[in-house]
């Protein structure tokens, strides 16, 4: 594998969204096909997760696995260049995460994370969002 030229790395790092991307998008289209209506980004909620359902307070975050550092997954490693940036960048995103799920539960909503890496098994994903919002 080609390794990524520093103006390449940076225009891809650029390129990445926080809202609408694909994971999110398929988490939505699956759980709005199970017949639930949610809420996007509810910024008055810690987190801001990115489906929030109010009546049921439950909340739904779609996570990148390499940007919230998904615990054993192969894209939630570290980049091995410039580890002077971004260690202290994806640790604060782990702690961010952590706090934001820690202070939903303190309010009483139940949270569900879903990884990047999952949406590719529909089946098994779409029954963890079944078996979450029932």
């Amino acid at each position: 594998m080609d390794k990524l030229t520093p103006e390449r790395r940076s225009a891809n790092m650029r390129a990445i969204r926080s809202k609408g991307m694909k994971p999110e998008l398929l988490v939505r289209r699956m759980v709005h096909a199970l017949g639930y209506g949610f809420r996007l980004h509810r910024n008055d909620l810690p987190g801001k997760p990115d489906l929030a359902f109010i009546g049921r307070r439950k909340a739904i975050f779609v996570h990148g696995c390499f940007w919230h550092q998904h615990p054993g997954c192969r894209e939630g490693r570290p980049p091995s260049s410039n580890q002077q940036y971004w260690t202290p960048k994806l640790r604060r995103n782990v702690e961010r995460d952590t706090k934001a799920l820690s202070d939903l539960a303190e309010r009483g909503w139940k949270t569900l994370v879903v990884w990047e890496c999952e949406i590719t098994d529909q089946p098994k994903l779409e029954g963890r969002l079944k078996r979450f919002l029932e």
